[in-house]
């Protein structure tokens, strides 16, 4: 998998946060419906997997990718 994009650091002040949760906080998305169908649709990648739960919960150093833009969840 090629990326031209650079990973971008999104702290989050923790150790833990859902997956729902955190494409709203990274910027991703602005609703929680929009949240959802992202998720129901399969655009949602997780350390390189499709992730269709949105409750997941992410770790520290857990990749996100979502239309082309990965981050990685930090503290």
């Amino acid at each position: 998998m090629t990326n031209s994009a650079p990973i971008e650091d999104v702290p989050i002040g923790g150790e833990m946060i859902r997956l729902g949760q955190f494409l709203k906080f990274a910027g991703f998305l602005d609703t929680g419906g929009n949240v959802k169908e992202a998720i129901a649709d399969g655009d949602v990648i997780v350390n390189g997997e499709v992730e269709l739960r949105r409750g997941r919960q992410l770790q520290l150093g857990d990749l996100v990718s979502f239309e082309g833009r990965t981050v990685r969840v930090c503290p």
